[in-house]
């Protein structure tokens, strides 16, 4: 896909990430992937991520990625696919690389690996990323990995395949700075775990979508949260954070790594053979369970 064409569907509705299901062995499971994003693809997302976080790319190993970006091209008709990609220079220049010969639409660079580093150097890096496929490569602030306004002008200007920017790091004012510094050039996504709990303060700030995560298993939920959002459909948005999104990030802060794992449990709650959890996360308790599917049973497609 065309970089521009790619930075037009980002901001063309919801997006969201798919979980990747493993087997009782632990390796990819692509049959139930396959029924997973293409049931998925008929709810109106705009875009899917494949291996994205809530894929669990930071538990898949660089040579299982395209793997996983193939499935998903396959199942998702024409719904684009960006492909997650990170850790250090090379090894996500290799990333990128593998997952644009495996089809992805785009790539979506996720925070470097475990140390902080000076604005010349995440230059650098994203640089380098950018300079070695021809599709469409999102950054993504958050954590140890928070690029500057300045910085991300100067990567607007030294990379035109740099096509959007999405934000986890809550700095609602840095956000503001960026989307007013660099206006159109670039598509803006919500990236905050539950993205719908700061939806409103950053459509306020000039983030007009985000990737939700309970797409996963209430598709029609998180459309109708989102479109109710455009709207200014403030009752309807109320009414759902209060029913579902505050209830669910009660479950969610239970434990460490439950943005992850819930949203697992749930797709298996709908009858996919998503499978566990890799370590480090660990799965939902029985209880925990049972709490989820109480949760999500008025809104089960």
């Amino acid at each position: 896909m065309d970089p521009l064409a790619l930075k037009t569907a980002l901001g063309a509705g919801l997006l969201s990430f798919p979980v990747t299901p493993f087997g009782k062995d632990g390796s990819f499971n692509r049959a139930a992937y396959s029924d997973h994003v293409s049931w998925l693809s008929s709810f109106e997302a705009s875009v899917l991520f494949a291996a994205g976080g809530t894929g669990e790319f930071f538990s898949l190993a660089p040579d299982e990625i395209p793997a996983i970006v193939s499935a998903a091209k396959a199942a998702a008709g024409n719904t684009p696919i960006v492909a997650g990609c990170g850790y250090g220079t090379r090894i996500a220049v290799q990333i990128a690389q593998s997952a644009e010969k495996a089809g992805a639409d785009g790539i979506l660079l996720l925070p470097h690996y475990l140390i902080d580093a000076p604005q010349d150097g995440m230059f650098q890096h994203v640089k380098s990323v950018c300079d070695a496929v021809s599709i469409g490569v999102m950054v993504y602030n958050r954590d140890n990995s928070i690029l500057t306004a300045e910085t991300l002008a100067r990567l607007c200007d030294a990379c035109p395949n740099l096509v959007g920017f999405k934000d986890g790091s809550g700095d609602i004012g840095l956000v503001r700075k960026i989307t007013a510094t660099m206006g159109e050039r670039l598509t803006y996504l919500g990236g905050m775990p539950t993205a719908e709990l700061f939806a409103d303060a950053y459509l306020g700030a000039g983030v007009t979508t985000y990737s939700s995560a309970v797409f996963n298993f209430v598709p029609a939920l998180a459309q109708n949260f989102y479109k109710a959002l455009r709207a200014g459909d403030t009752a309807t948005t109320n009414k759902l954070l209060i029913d579902f999104f505050y209830p669910f990030m009660n479950i969610r802060n239970r434990q460490k790594g439950y943005a992850v794992s819930a949203i697992k449990a749930g797709v298996r709650l709908l009858g996919f053979d998503a499978g566990s959890v890799r370590p480090p996360l660990t799965d939902l308790s029985e209880q925990e369970v049972a709490m989820l599917d109480d949760l999500i049973r008025p809104y089960r497609p």
